[in-house]
């Protein structure tokens, strides 16, 4: 698969040599016999000879840490969405060849030995997704670094669909030993919940232990090689003999089961109280231990703590980790003499917060009922800080933490650190005059913007080979860690040979997916069909309700009008659908109940084909973005913070259709408004329609092709079985559609009709194909990391 641009300047290792390594593997750590081993085997032999390259750069790097007295950056994070690490790691050593030509040479499929592994279940989203891209990065450009989060023993859920609904089962991605990672035993914490305060402090109730797993991340060439904790819950006591002696088998392993309870599943379902109770523990279970682990570190060469901050820099990744904030007041107080004042002003001088959302119900909330009993200590700390933060901006009527009776994290998380960051310009633009409006009058030097970005190491020098290799034979290697190098390729949209070559690569990607999901999910589609994709998480803002019905409305058309330039086209859907999002689920449903009627259509199924393959993942987007022909990025604008699929598919060759919204503002600005298809209101165009009183029923009645897919939806037509399972979502759209799909519809329906006429001229979407992807430099998550770097961390990059 892999086609890199050479060996890494850090490593240098022969077919033969990994070989060897290979065999000793093998035979020394598996005890296997070569004639034996299944390819699970030959695959954690080969993690293991490529992580033995990894560990001396390691090692070095931590020890050049501490000997230079670098600052640190911890990154704390609720989800990394690391996907499959082995691929990875052997293309930022450079070692492609070297890998599959030994592997080869002792029989075994490469391609099956690396999708033999599991994809590592800790994130869902773009959330982590993103937290992985800055990993890569801050390695590949030499920051010091260490992510924090936790080890999910089952993560989110693997995705089946039984009747088009979601099913959701367990993940079991550690069902084997995880190949990449180190137990820590000696980093080990107690972490208390509930109790009561007394006259020397808090005393916790109930304790559990969080115990480390190291796992090395390796930049470009293994320069540098950060690292990547991750937290597991363990009880205090294993088992209760007493318990088990007097027949109480259940009873004896209780305290093992509630405490691993706490790093079972990523986001449980929180629409029950002990679901609630449950999150905040989480929350609060891998701040505590990264926070205890950051001040070891720091007081094994500082004695004084009012230095923490010239030594850690922690970003918050979202209000996940908020609880941060009164936690490192607790132990700076409690465990270190500090005054509540000087505890405060160290904690928001290290502390930084990265804000993902505009919806203010996003920003989470925590009843102080619940806040009290499970952490008593933190809700006290937290009054002390409302009352210092009144004070402080003079203002006793201001922005306060506990309102109303519940704890706002993401003003916590402003009010507790020093700088708070957007994800794009226009997020942090409207963060600045909404969600965070009354906070950024007292503090208008706080908030400042980091657009988010990707990693073109995953995200284009190993998922795409093809392109990657192409791009390398023109302009030379040096773009894989300088992406702005992709601008020496625009000349290149107008040279013929250029255009064969790069629409020879996508269609290479786009046979390679149609093998896979005609032999992996039983769906036939055609290569030469536009594929026409919208992969995320399912949520009513990201629109792929938008997308299935004007998918319907152009099935309707196409039955009407068989003879008028329709593109053929597969519409390809991807993501999960959290487990108490009822909404959610049902569009999940619809998409799938609407291809089924749709793809057995005779009329029309060679040209309209619906696709949604289960269980989406990193390594699944893997196979999609490199093949993808238009990338969907459709949400309500002034909802998305900032998306990074859409830079994913930019850089990939896929052209964009979606609203001014997120990163999508900047992708214009970026490729050009002319290879790029924007639809629909802006954002302030939308707020003005909702403060005059949207109707919906009005914005439907305007539209007789929305109206009709309505009419057949509510109607049983996609669910004869149960002709009103529709009834609720529809109703929903028609009296309140708070995203506002029907007032769009008609911009992309049309909009949708300029990509047909675009997809028949094929060389001229080849032309602005290949400017995307020339135009997509700025997308690179080193440029993020510096921009970090410099405005929020303090911590120069070394390469």
């Amino acid at each position: 698969m892999n086609v890199h641009t050479g060996a890494a300047p850090n490593v240098r290792h022969a077919p033969d040599e990994l070989g060897q390594a290979l065999d000793r593997r093998l035979k020394y750590d598996l005890g296997k016999d070569p004639a034996a081993a299944t390819l699970t085997d030959w695959r954690h032999a080969l993690s293991g000879a490529i992580r033995d390259l990894v560990v001396d750069p390691w090692f070095a790097t931590t020890h050049r840490v501490y000997r230079e007295g670098r600052k640190r950056v911890y990154y704390l994070s609720m989800e990394f969405l690391i996907g499959r690490l082995l691929e990875d790691a052997i293309s930022n050593l450079g070692l492609g060849a070297a890998a599959r030509e030994a592997v080869e040479a002792r029989g075994v499929d490469y391609e099956a030995l690396l999708a033999d592994e599991p994809d590592a279940a800790l994130g869902n989203g773009g959330l982590g997704r993103l937290a992985a891209c800055f990993l890569d990065s801050m390695s590949t450009i030499g920051v010091p670094a260490m992510g924090y989060g936790i080890r999910y023993q089952h993560g989110l859920f693997r995705q089946s669909f039984d009747h088009g609904r979601q099913v959701e089962e367990a993940e079991d991605w550690l069902r084997q030993t995880h190949a990449w990672e180190y137990e820590r035993a000696e980093a080990t914490y107690p972490i208390g919940f509930g109790g009561r305060m007394n006259g020397l402090g808090w005393e916790p109730e109930e304790t559990v232990l969080a115990s480390a797993h190291d796992m090395p991340v390796p930049g470009w060439g293994a320069r540098w090689v950060n690292t990547l904790r991750l937290w597991s819950a363990k009880p205090v006591r294993a088992f209760e003999l007493g318990s088990f002696n007097r027949g109480d088998y259940v009873g004896a392993a209780a305290p093992e089961v509630l405490a691993e309870t706490i790093s079972r599943v990523l986001y449980p379902d929180d629409t029950t109280a002990q679901g609630k109770e449950l999150r905040l523990k989480q929350e609060y279970f891998f701040t505590a231990a990264s926070l205890a682990d950051i001040m070891r570190r720091f007081l094994s060469q500082e004695g004084d703590p009012r230095r923490l901050p010239a030594h850690a820099a922690i970003q918050l990744n979202d209000t996940h980790p908020a609880i941060a904030v009164p936690e490192l007041v607790r132990v700076l107080i409690d465990g270190h003499g500090l005054g509540f004042d000087e505890a405060f002003d160290t904690t928001r001088a290290c502390l930084s917060y990265t804000n993902h959302t505009l919806m203010p119900e996003a920003l989470e909330r925590w009843p102080v009922e619940l806040m009290g009993r499970v952490l008593p200590r933190h809700l006290e700390l937290m009054e002390r800080i409302d009352a210092r933060h009144a004070a402080e901006t003079r203002r006793p009527d201001s922005v306060r933490i506990l309102d109303g009776g519940t704890v706002r994290m993401g003003d916590l998380a402003f009010i507790g650190t020093h700088k708070v960051n957007g994800v794009s310009a226009l997020h942090t633009e409207l963060m600045r005059g909404t969600v965070f409006a009354d906070l950024h009058a007292l503090h208008p030097d706080r908030i400042v913007n980091q657009t988010n970005g990707i990693t073109p190491r995953r995200w284009l020098q190993t998922c795409n080979p093809g392109l990657g290799a192409l791009i390398t034979e023109r302009i030379g290697p040096a773009w894989v860690t300088d992406l702005d190098q992709l601008a020496r390729l625009a000349p290149l949209a107008d040279d013929e040979g250029f255009r064969a070559r790069f629409a020879a690569a996508k269609r290479h990607n786009k046979e390679r997916l149609a093998r896979w999901l005609g032999d992996a999910h039983g769906l036939a589609v055609s290569p030469d069909a536009m594929f026409d994709v919208q992969i995320k998480r399912i949520h009513e803002y990201k629109r792929q309700l938008l997308n299935i019905l004007e998918t319907i409305a152009a099935w309707n058309a196409m039955r009407r009008e068989p003879e008028a330039p329709w593109a053929t086209r597969v519409r390809l859907f991807g993501g999960k659908a959290a487990p108490g999002y009822a909404m959610a689920k049902q569009i999940i449903r619809l998409i799938n109940d609407a291809g089924r009627v749709i793809n057995a259509d005779p009329a029309t199924r060679a040209r309209l084909a619906v696709v949604y393959p289960p269980n989406y993942n990193v390594s699944m987007a893997e196979r999609i973005i490199p093949a993808a022909d238009l990338s969907e990025q459709i949400s309500t604008a002034g909802t998305e913070a900032s998306g990074t699929g859409n830079m994913k598919l930019a850089l990939n060759g896929a052209l964009t259709i979606g609203t001014l919204d997120g990163a999508n503002v900047e992708l214009r600005e970026a490729v050009g408004p002319d290879n790029i298809f924007i639809f629909g209101m802006t954002a302030p165009e939308a707020a003005e329609r909702r403060a005059a009183g949207y109707q919906p029923t009005a914005a439907i009645a305007a539209e007789p092709r929305l109206a009709e897919v309505l009419d057949q939806v509510s109607s049983g037509l996609f669910s004869p079985e149960e002709p009103d399972r529709y009834a609720g979502l529809v109703a929903d759209l028609r009296f309140h559609d708070r995203f506002m799909v029907a007032a769009d519809f008609g911009a992309y329906y049309a909009a949708q009709r300029a990509v047909d006429a675009l997809w028949h001229d094929q060389d001229e979407w080849t032309r602005r194909a290949v400017l995307n992807t020339a135009r997509s430099g700025r997308f690179s998550s080193d440029r993020t990391i510096r921009g970090y770097a410099r405005d929020i961390w303090d911590t120069p990059p070394l390469f």
